[in-house]
């Protein structure tokens, strides 16, 4: 039996009927692709794994007795999938018809491209994150600040989210997010898929360095819509500190950021980023101490996670035992 053209990987964890309208979606996808299906059951307590198990047969469903985190449940999946290219897919994302049929065309159209990601869009059709920069120190500044927020058609101020450029504009970009991500296998075979370390957060951004570390390109294709409802797996885990943006686990957070500075920009990087961010929570929690006392112990908390996230990483250059 010939290979697939795409197979297609997505991790599960407690998104039950989301999941189900995601692999729905995947049943439309009627065209010329060959597709299969593999999903990675994180461990889910909604009863996820046996929903899959009932009612989409030709899905090949991986139980895991742990939760694996998102990159090494898709290395897990990765391991049995077969296809000449593969698609990461998130739990809470839905593809418009024909998506696969148009990433698959494009892909064998560029073989210089690694991988690609598309346009990502809440379920009201409003524009999310889908192509950004890598991360640095200016850029965590200007995150930090607000600029960013205050001015999203700036070049200088939008430039993490890319938020100044034309949505229906493809272009040559630094990373896309993983929730909807299309792959050459045959680059992956070569330089693997995630770094195991991550167990949340950072994954993508680090396979996209290496990618062009690969010498290949990642892309921007806006032509493949996906409507993704973002942070949902986050959102069953209420006993945890969140961030005030995007529902990120904030402790998780900083530990994949340690990891991510350490590995790519050094001992150096990985020092001043969390400082960055302790200088200006400390600067906020001491503006805020009279004023809007709620806010200074918010900033106040952040400084100690980031302390705690620090030593648990040895400054960035382990990874706590998962699952954290």
């Amino acid at each position: 039996m010939n290979p697939p053209d795409i197979s297609v990987l997505i991790v599960s964890f407690n998104t039950r009927d989301l999941l189900r309208q995601c692999l729905a979606s995947l049943r439309e996808q009627k065209g010329e692709a060959g597709i299969e299906t593999l999903v990675v059951d994180n461990a889910s307590r909604d009863g996820s794994a046996d929903m899959v198990a009932a009612e989409f047969p030709e899905v090949r469903l991986i139980r895991s007795p742990v939760n694996l985190g998102f990159g090494n449940a898709n290395n897990r999946a990765f391991e049995e999938a077969r296809g000449r290219y593969l698609v990461l897919l998130n739990s809470d994302a839905y593809l418009a018809p024909g998506v696969l049929d148009a990433a698959l065309k494009r892909m064998e159209a560029a073989p210089e491209v690694g991988m690609a990601g598309g346009r990502l869009v809440g379920t009201e059709g409003g524009w999310q994150p889908s192509a950004r920069m890598f991360p640095s120190l200016l850029n965590e500044l200007i995150i930090l600040s607000g600029l960013a927020h205050r001015y999203p058609k700036s070049r200088l101020f939008g430039r993490f989210d890319r938020t100044w450029a034309d949505p229906a504009e493809e272009a040559e970009v630094d990373w896309v997010p993983g929730a909807f991500a299309i792959l050459r296998r045959d680059l992956i075979d070569r330089i693997g898929l995630f770094d195991p370390r991550f167990f949340l957060y950072y994954e993508e951004v680090d396979l996209c360095r290496r990618i062009k570390a690969a010498g290949c390109r990642v892309m921007y294709w806006p032509e493949l819509m996906i409507t993704h409802l973002g942070g949902e797996s986050a959102k069953t885990l209420s006993d945890m500190d969140f961030s005030s943006h995007a529902s990120q686990l904030t402790l998780w957070r900083m530990r994949s950021q340690a990891l991510y500075y350490r590995k790519w920009h050094g001992f150096a990087g990985a020092w001043s980023v969390k400082v960055l961010e302790q200088a200006w929570h400390g600067l906020r929690a001491f503006r805020n101490r009279n004023s809007i006392p709620a806010k200074a112990r918010e900033s106040e908390g952040l400084i100690r996670l980031w302390n705690q996230a620090w030593k648990e990483t040895e400054g960035g250059t382990v990874s706590p035992p998962q699952p954290w």
